[in-house]
């Protein structure tokens, strides 16, 4: 067989190599040769994929510049905003380069990232709050021990808007100055495939979709991938995490469509098995996202039983974004599923199982879905399993009869007791299981995002399988997060807000093509 020049130049193109083009890894994504594109529907010098936080610190700083910016969001405005905008709103604050370092190296230990990286990251990150201040947030910093009060280093201050945590306040303050900057946004239009200039592996511009018809976006100097990670992909949870499944608590539009775009033109990956996650929370049947860290009901007769009927760990144990402690490591909660919280009635009727009035979680800011006082409503939806005994309980969500009423049996001992000697639950946080009827909900995995995504570099360039730049490609935040096992609350929308400024930086710089 006859290899054409064409043929050998796609080949050969810097970052994309044969297995790429044989379609290996690419998850379904494909990309499109830059000179199959014959009109563009729009162009803009930097066109950035996403509206959190690492898409718009991407897009100011870009605009500051002088450049002409684009964001394409997939969701439609009701719905934007990613998981940024359904955070806490807080973030991590180091005050000092050096200690964060240590602290971040410890957090990566046995999973090291690039110390040129790591510099980059805390070399700015101390400035973040200079930054936002300039951008007009009125911050307070708040004393922590950090996540991990063990590690060296020291992750000793997070950062919140002085008028509290959630309910989108960075994110508005962040919407605001993209406005102040005409930024252009396209809503509900995703994207779908980068263009690529197969003769000199340069990422042209995107595919993306709207209104059921391919557009095609020119970026005169970069692309931006800020699309997060793929936390409602039921295959890539499957594939990446381990788990039967995983469901988000935030947005439910992060389905890993970057990565694929990256993975299509031969990006490298990293992280892809670490999250912030998972603890187990109650999704809605039919619903692709799951309530979130609000599970804490005034009742304390409930355990989690898994898939065998039997209790796994204490189910009141604040995680470390979904790690606990083993044996002198720590590792991602277990996942025995299918998972059920069982209780009584006496549990019942002691508060909702998850409150009013919470400030954030996709649940409560977009879906604004409230409790029942007493869980009626929910039990009447059939979401809440009832029943007379614990053995018609067992039948009814698939488990063991037997062996339920064993599980029950030796908590209700350990709760008289006052001691669990199975999972250490401290005795203010328990009651016995008696009074029927009794109750059981399924809960699932659920978490904050995932870290995994394209490698990047210290210039917040995507990097190829031979650790090179792929020209006029660059990414921010969740997508191909520095996290590679432990993670510090607040540190991804430090990351999304400092490496969002890096791109920026970065992005400008690049010739125009056209």
């Amino acid at each position: 067989m006859k290899t054409s020049r064409r043929n050998f130049l796609k080949t050969a193109a810097t970052g994309v190599g044969s297995a790429t083009l044989a379609g290996i890894g690419t998850a379904g994504c494909t990309s499109t040769e830059f000179d199959q594109v014959k009109n563009w529907d729009y162009e803009a010098e930097i066109v950035v994929l996403g509206l959190g936080a690492a898409g718009l610190m991407t897009a100011i700083t870009a605009s500051d510049q002088g450049a002409d910016v684009l964001i394409l969001e997939k969701a439609p405005e009701e719905h934007a905003g990613g998981n940024t905008r359904v955070s806490g709103q807080g973030y991590w604050c180091p005050e000092n380069t050096d200690n964060a370092i240590e602290y971040q190296n410890a957090m990566s230990d046995g999973f090291p990232i690039p110390d040129e990286v790591t510099q980059a990251f805390h070399e700015r990150s101390v400035h973040v709050t200079e930054w936002l201040t300039e951008l007009g947030s009125d911050m307070q910093t708040i004393p922590s021990q950090g996540e991990y009060p063990d590690f060296p280093g020291a992750a000793e201050f997070v950062c919140w808007d002085k008028e509290g945590n959630g309910f989108q306040r960075l994110w508005l303050t962040l919407m605001e100055n993209a406005a102040k900057r005409n930024v252009r946004i396209q809503y509900e239009t995703p994207a779908k495939e980068l263009i690529r200039d197969f003769k000199t592996g340069e990422v042209r511009g995107v595919v993306a979709e709207n209104n059921g018809r391919k557009v095609y976006v020119k970026a005169k100097k970069a692309v931006a991938l800020c699309t997060g990670g793929f936390e409602n992909n039921q295959d890539m949870i499957r594939d990446y995490l381990g788990m039967p499944c995983g469901y988000p608590k935030g947005s439910p539009y992060n389905t890993g469509d970057g990565i694929k775009m990256a993975m299509a033109i031969g990006a490298d990956l990293w992280h892809m098995d670490n999250q912030a996650g998972p603890d187990f929370n109650f999704r809605i049947p039919g619903k692709d996202w799951a309530f979130g860290y609000a599970f804490s009901p005034p009742g304390n007769g409930w355990i989690w039983v898994a898939r065998d009927a039997t209790r796994f760990t204490n189910e009141t144990y604040f995680t470390k974004h979904g790690k606990i402690p083993f044996h002198g490591v720590y590792i991602h909660v277990p996942t025995p599923l299918p998972v059920h919280c069982v209780f009584d009635e006496t549990m019942r009727k002691s508060g909702p199982l998850y409150p009013p009035n919470y400030f954030f979680c996709w649940w409560a800011m977009i879906e604004k879905y409230e409790w029942s006082a007493d869980n009626s409503a929910e039990i009447e939806k059939g979401w809440i399993v009832k029943a007379d005994t614990l053995k018609e309980l067992a039948g009814k969500i698939g488990k063991d009869p037997d062996t339920l009423e064993k599980t029950v049996r030796t908590w209700n001992r350990s709760c008289a007791a006052g001691n669990d000697a199975e999972f250490g639950r401290t005795s203010v946080r328990m009651a016995p299981i008696q009074k029927p009827p009794f109750y059981a909900a399924e809960f699932v995995p659920a978490f904050t995002n995932t870290q995994g995504g394209p490698r990047r570099n210290a210039k917040a360039q995507v990097l190829d399988t031979n650790r090179e730049p792929i020209p006029r490609l660059y990414s921010a935040g969740e997508l191909g997060a520095l996290y590679s096992w432990h993670y510090q609350g607040g540190g991804n929308i430090l990351e999304c807000i400092v490496f969002g400024r890096i791109a920026g930086e970065n992005v400008v710089t690049e010739e125009a093509w056209a």
